[in-house]
């Protein structure tokens, strides 16, 4: 059962955004890694397939049944923050939240229709209230931008790739759309982040919760600018064969990893884009059928570009030095993998004389 009065008001003084659109706080990443996944050949078929097939109302069922249903009578102070995160992003429509017995702390949103909140006991326990109602608004968020369709169809499509991996190339095409989905799920979990410090409006909440989703319970062990350092470490460290070792270990997840999560929350929040939205400019839902398209491919690339420009990372320094025309890229590869100083040896350089002397 849903709701959508509006007699509740935050519990603190926090901002309100009136008819905010998604595209004000989704990355750019989420946009684009979406556009990418639509265009995968064969998901449009594998999309339409499945709307129709996966068993949504089995899912509310299975909730209902066998989980504790958020309410007034129950979990209370969890359905104070679902209002309140829904008042604050204007959500007309009060998603149904559920508690399900499971240590792992996790949260998820799923459903085609409409949009179900569950969250575990495990995170119950383990979040304060401010870094809970941090979570709680990235759910809203995950809501808000639609994002609730594709988990679930990610959900089913992991499942079937599990029973079908004993077919001989059964799972091949099955496996490609579930890594497209898992890239774009990545990226959208950042979207849902900031969807959360909107909410919470509590950056140390949103790095705390952050910070023992990485390490548990034990905060008074834990830092935040030590804990955003490994990230820079994270970043900056080893060489190419690193690089490629941290794209493997990324494939198989659905999110990105905590420090990276904080980081990029903690770069958001000291934004301009973020200072506008709180000072109540930002795009409205009324103007989204009237969004530009080559604005957002636009917007993306050009974030990209920065993302390369900026990074610390082995791999994508060597890609920005070879886009801005810097060299040789077999050299520049030879010399990364085997870290040689001066690269490949040139004709006449292999420390013996050719005759001819130097210039």
């Amino acid at each position: 059962m849903t709701e959508t009065g509006r007699e509740n008001v935050p519990s603190r003084a926090r901002r309100r955004f009136p008819g905010i659109s998604s595209r004000a706080y989704e990355h750019p990443a989420d946009r684009s890694a979406l556009v990418a996944l639509r265009k995968l050949s064969g998901f449009d078929t594998v999309f339409k397939a499945l709307s129709g097939l996966l068993p949504e109302r089995s899912l509310r069922l299975l909730y209902l049944s066998d989980s504790v249903r958020v309410s007034d009578a129950q979990f209370a102070h969890l359905h104070d923050m679902l209002r309140d995160a829904c008042y604050i992003l204007d959500l007309e429509k009060v998603p149904s939240m559920y508690v399900t017995q499971d240590p792992k702390p996790n949260a998820m949103c799923i459903g085609l229709d409409e949009p179900i909140i569950v969250v575990t006991t495990g995170l119950v326990e383990l979040l304060d209230e401010e870094e809970m109602r941090a979570v709680v608004g990235h759910e809203v968020g995950h809501a808000l931008s639609g994002h609730s369709v594709y988990r679930t169809v990610l959900l089913f499509l992991t499942g079937l790739a599990l029973k079908v991996a004993w077919i001989p190339l059964g799972n091949v095409a099955v496996m490609a759309i579930v890594t497209a989905l898992r890239e774009w799920f990545r990226k959208s979990e950042l979207s849902a982040d900031r969807a959360g410090l909107l909410v919470g409006q509590d950056l140390q909440a949103s790095m705390r919760g952050l910070m023992k989703l990485a390490g548990g319970h034990h905060l008074h062990e834990m830092n935040v600018d030590a804990f955003l350092a490994q990230a820079d470490e994270y970043e900056e460290s080893g060489d190419l064969r690193d690089s490629v070792l941290k794209i493997l270990n990324v494939l198989p997840r659905s999110h990105p990893f905590t420090t990276v999560r904080a980081a990029e929350l903690k770069k958001w929040s000291e934004s301009r884009d973020y200072q506008r939205i709180m000072d109540g400019h930002y795009p409205r839902r009324s103007e989204d059928k009237d969004a530009s398209v080559t604005d957002s491919f636009r917007e993306s690339a050009s974030h990209y570009a920065d993302t390369v420009r900026g990074s610390k990372d082995p791999l994508m320094k060597l890609v920005g030095d070879i886009a801005g025309g810097a060299g040789d890229l077999g050299g520049k590869l030879f010399e990364k993998f085997t870290g040689a100083s001066g690269g490949r040896p040139a004709a006449g350089e292999d420390g013996k004389s050719d005759g001819t002397g130097t210039a």
